[in-house]
């Protein structure tokens, strides 16, 4: 794959797009994290010494981690600078959590399904390493926290 190629499939073709609140923040190539761990509490019936009721706990999910190649937007940024920093200073230091969503994309662009994820805001963003010594390609990556996520069949 050329250089080209590798920064052009985060703009167009197979992988997966976020948006949010309806803005396209970019298409990656690989996404980490859409998962949900239901915890299990268990309560110890007297006189029955033969089992333990379970009741389903806390919903927790993890971060989500967003890799792809360069692309020429600034949404991406624009977001982070929105809910850190002076974005968070301007809206008196109240965390912003915006409704995003993640959608799967096939080799012609066209949505398959997606993921609307609540209450999310990006937590880390890495650049690409600059190195002469380095002969792959430049990838970044965003990690978005959330409340949690719903599917959806609708692209």
């Amino acid at each position: 794959m050329s250089e080209e190629e590798y920064l052009d499939q985060g703009v167009t073709g197979e992988g997966f797009l976020l948006e949010v609140d309806g803005v396209e923040i970019g298409r990656f190539v690989e996404v980490e994290g859409l998962q949900v761990t239901i915890d299990v509490v268990t309560v110890a019936e007297g006189g029955q010494n033969g089992f333990v009721h379970k009741f389903p706990g806390r919903m927790t999910w993890p971060d989500l981690v967003f890799k792809r190649g360069l692309t020429k937007s600034d949404s991406l940024l624009d977001w982070i600078n929105k809910v850190a920093g002076d974005g968070f200073a301007g809206a008196g230091n109240k965390v912003t959590r915006n409704t995003a969503a993640v959608t799967v994309l096939d080799a012609a662009g066209n949505r398959l399904r997606s993921w609307e994820v609540e209450g999310a805001f990006p937590v880390q963003w890495s650049g690409p390493r600059f190195s002469v010594d380095n002969g792959g390609l430049p990838e970044e990556q965003l990690v978005v926290t959330h409340h949690g996520f719903k599917a959806s069949t609708k692209g």
